[in-house]
């Protein structure tokens, strides 16, 4: 310490600086210094702080100085006491602070007199709420990253999902389930019942199970219960024998269920088979074999069954139009497709997807104008998806203007907007009267603008517009 005391003084001598100066050199020093510094004595009490100190802290020097830490610590200037920490340990010490809300970095360092005891306590005073504003940017930053990686993770699943599957555009959430569930079942052999209205898109849901099992490489074979007459669906189905009935093929001829052999069968329509029938089909899924239309002998088969239909087959159990047993055996994972309705993020991406499509097959160049855009998102879609694409075809084909808009839609779409904007103008009339009614039944008792806003809840230069708005 003498030794730095000799340098010190040498260099200030060089220097032309007398010794009457240092106090002065140093105090300034003292308070020229960037961070905040503060000096307590060994008792803990406030001797000297200088300018940053106050500056960062928001403290004041006359609330420090002649005080004791613990006085300071109880007043609820600061939080804590590093100067009371390096009294008590006699070592340097670095704690977080917080003074008057703000956090700090405070580091306490004992100063020692000749016999080694602590004379001072320095602390130096750093302001980290810069510091803790980048943690909290980087934080957010890192939450925001996550969120798109999960975004793009969700976005490469819908991608796989339109490679995998033509026609449909899986982007609200609640289709994405379908296809969640669907890829889940598909690499099993459990029978699937398809639900959903008419045209909600079941026979693309079955494409989808079918192209993602371990049958890919087989047939599907596509079965509509409704469109065979009844009288022929068991042959359609089971085949037949040489000279089965009158009018039969003289070789015989295989049936669905055989041509489907090692792939999947899809039994569209289910709710239309005939219950005689039904027995039979029931036979087919418990055995997995079939017989032909006037044959003798089982034969063997391999095939997924896949089964759809719109109707509730819950009620007509109970109403013994479908057998019960049959219900069962069909429906153990049930998949159900929401309408178009219930969809409403699928809307616009599916009229685009049609609109390509059919630009493309038509060799045109159509476009849709914003309004009618709006009008899709609107409108209920009784039909589905296949009102939707049949819809877009029609306006693509007989629009005159490369720009298809609300005058093109159909007579009877073009009706029932007009019903509907006319329901919503009697709306804002029936609202404008109740408004107008208030504010007359209001000026009438309070007399002023003023006083009838303040009994509103409104400020006044908005009472005035309304008043001029509804003619009072």
């Amino acid at each position: 310490m003498e030794n730095e005391n000799f340098f010190l003084s040498e260099a200030m001598r060089m220097n032309g600086v007398e010794k009457s100066d240092i106090e002065t050199i140093l105090v300034s020093i003292f308070h020229g210094s960037y961070d905040g510094v503060y000096v307590a004595d060994k008792n803990g009490v406030g001797v000297m702080v200088n300018r940053a100190y106050s500056k960062i802290t928001g403290v004041k020097s006359h609330e420090l100085l002649g005080k004791s830490m613990e006085t300071v610590v109880k007043e609820g200037i600061v939080s804590e006491s590093v100067t009371l920490k390096v009294l008590e340990e006699k070592r340097p010490v670095t704690i977080i602070q917080t003074v008057r809300g703000k956090e700090l970095l405070v580091t306490g360092s004992p100063i020692f007199d000749p016999g080694g005891d602590i004379a001072f306590v320095v602390t130096n005073v750093r302001d980290i709420s810069d510091l803790n504003q980048m943690k909290n940017a980087l934080y957010q930053s890192r939450k925001l990253t996550e969120k798109y990686l999960s975004e793009i993770e969700d976005f490469k699943k819908r991608e796989l999902i339109q490679m995998h599957v033509d026609g449909i555009v899986a982007q609200s959430q609640e289709i994405m389930k379908v296809f969640h569930l669907a890829r889940k079942v598909a690499k099993v052999d459990s029978g699937v019942l398809v639900l959903g209205e008419s045209g909600v898109g079941k026979e693309v849901i079955v494409n989808y199970l079918h192209n993602e099992s371990d049958r890919a490489d087989k047939p599907l074979i596509k079965v509509n219960c409704g469109a065979i007459p009844k009288h022929l669906l068991e042959s359609e189905l089971f085949g037949y024998e040489k000279g089965a009935f009158t009018g039969a093929d003289s070789h015989g001829k295989p049936g669905l269920f055989e041509l489907a052999n090692g792939g999947t069968i899809f039994l569209d329509e289910i709710g239309d088979m005939p219950v005689d029938l039904q027995v039979k089909l029931l036979r087919v899924l418990q055995e997995f074999e079939i017989m032909r239309v006037g044959g003798r002998k089982s034969i063997k088969i391999d095939v997924r069954v896949i089964s759809a239909t719109h109707m509730n087959l819950e009620e007509m159990v109970d109403k013994n139009d479908f057998r019960r047993d049959l219900y069962y055996r069909l429906n153990i994972v049930p998949i159900r497709i929401p309408p178009l309705r219930e969809r409403k993020a699928d809307i616009v991406p599916l009229a685009f997807y049609f609109l390509n499509k059919t630009n493309k097959k038509s060799k045109l160049n159509k476009r849709f104008h914003p309004e009618i855009l709006n009008f899709f998102e609107k409108y209920h879609w009784p039909g589905n998806i296949r009102e939707l694409e049949n819809l877009v075809e029609r306006l693509v084909i007989t629009s005159d203007h490369d720009e298809i808009q609300i005058k093109d839609l159909p007579p009877n779409l073009l009706r029932g907007l007009e019903k509907t904007t006319t329901e919503k103008g009697k709306l804002k009339e029936i609202l404008a009267n109740v408004e107008r009614k208030v504010i007359k039944e209001q000026m009438e008792e309070s007399r002023t603008t003023r006083r009838a806003a303040m009994e509103l809840g409104i400020s006044q230069s908005a009472l005035v517009k309304k008043m001029q708005k509804l003619g009072i």
